[in-house]
Parts: structure tokens; C-alpha cells; sequence
């Protein structure tokens, strides 16, 4: 029986996303297990999505393309994981949009300093509240 013709369809990876996977990404390099690398992919599409996936896989089992996917990884490397997830998608009539490589890890280098002007305000506020303490203590002397 020949496939319908489906449309042409974008998904789009948040930047929530792109981090978990790649951080699991970074954890099955490093444990050399890709289970959760698979649930955490999984997660990132909606069901919605799933589904429309589904319908344009011949298999119409998306837990079963990304098995396939991460058996096809060369398992060094998270940004040849998104090529992969981009080129096997594309396949079957899906871009796949997220934020560029380069952008994610700035904008992790970013919370980052993010968390470390907190952690100054932080300390800096503890240290104004210490000062008058010490104020008070020195005039009742």
C-alpha cells in the first residue's frame, strides 16, 4: 500500500531541551549507556509530535527510531547526535529547529555567570547586614 503524502512539518526543540539531551548526551558518552539518552530525546517532543512522527515512519515507533538512531551515534560526539536526529528526521519530511550549537553553550556560560553575580549580590548583601551588627557592637563599647 503506497503512503500518503504528508506535508512538509518543523519541530522545534526549546533550549531546555537541547541542554537535557545534550547533558545525557554527555552521560551516555561517558557511562557508555544510551537508556536514558533515549527516554530524555523522547521527552523532548510532545505527544502531538510523537504521534505526527509516527505516522511518517514506516515503523510508526519513534521509541524504536531512536533506538536505531543511537545505535547509528557514534557515541563520541552531541553535536553529530543532533545531525543525526536533523538528517533521519528530515527523511521523513521534518526539520528539526533548536537553538544553534553555539548559542546553547553561550547561553549556559551565561546562567552560569548568571549564578555567580547571584552568589556575589548574595554575599555582598550577608556582609551589609554583618556590617551594622558590628557598628552596633563597637559603640556599646
Amino acid at each position: 500500500m503506497p503512503k500518503r503524502y504528508l506535508a512538509h512539518m518543523e519541530i522545534f526543540l526549546d533550549k531546555r531541551a537541547v541542554k537535557q539531551i545534550r547533558l545525557s548526551a554527555a552521560d551516555a558518552i561517558e557511562e557508555g549507556d544510551t537508556e536514558s539518552l533515549r527516554e530524555d530525546i523522547l521527552e523532548a517532543f510532545s505527544e502531538e509530535q510523537v504521534e505526527e512522527i509516527e505516522r511518517r515512519l514506516d515503523n510508526a515507533d519513534f521509541y524504536e527510531f531512536l533506538s536505531d538512531l543511537l545505535d547509528d551515534w557514534n557515541g563520541d560526539d552531541a553535536d553529530e547526535l543532533f545531525e543525526l536526529l536533523e538528517t533521519q528526521l528530515g527523511e521523513v519530511g521534518i526539520d528539526v529547529k533548536y537553538e544553534n550549537r553555539g548559542g546553547a553553550e553561550a547561553d549556559e556560560d551565561e546562567e552560569l555567570e548568571d549564578d555567580d553575580d547571584v552568589d556575589l549580590d548574595d554575599d555582598d548583601a550577608d556582609d551589609d547586614d554583618a556590617e551594622p551588627e558590628e557598628e552596633e557592637e563597637e559603640e556599646e563599647r
